[in-house]
């Protein structure tokens, strides 16, 4: 028996049922996990969102999206995105997807010409994202019915 694991690459999603697996992840993570409302998970930033998909062996198992923001944050300058929608699947956690799905999406900031990302994360996964060189800015507040703390990382 081998103990080689199945490697875990991230794509972009290329097509409408590709789309259909990250949301569906998202189904399971936010709606059934967290109890958050079908209502505030969807909503109209799905359609235009660069999104990206964990993959292990032909399965989605994560996904997250990247949004290009209108306008800076608040003392902010240059063209910045928005991270979102990050959910790995329980049995895929802690064993480095959310790590890969962030730098994939990073990367793609970096290709956009970004020069910073914020971040709206459950305060269950502000080490990961401290980790990963986003700084907490501002105060806690609730999202969804659970405390988030808005993070931000320039440059990206």
């Amino acid at each position: 028996m081998s103990a080689t694991a199945t490697p875990i690459v991230v794509v972009p999603v290329k097509n409408e049922g590709e789309l259909f697996q990250a949301l569906a992840i998202r189904e399971v993570v936010f709606i059934e996990e967290q109890s958050v409302p079908e209502s505030l998970e969807r909503d109209a930033e799905d359609a235009s969102a660069y999104h990206v998909l964990a993959m292990k062996g032909g399965h989605a198992i994560g996904t997250g999206r990247l949004v290009e923001l209108p306008e800076p944050p608040p003392g902010a300058s240059g063209k910045w995105g928005r991270v979102g929608r990050m959910a790995v699947l329980s049995s895929d956690r802690k064993s480095g997807v959310g790590a890969k799905l962030l730098t994939a999406l990073e990367a793609e900031a970096k290709q956009r010409g970004l020069t910073g990302i914020k971040l709206h994360a459950q305060l269950s996964a502000m080490e990961f994202y401290k980790r990963h060189g986003y700084e907490a800015d501002g105060a806690v507040f609730e999202e969804a019915g659970m405390p988030h703390l808005e993070m931000k990382k320039s440059p990206v």
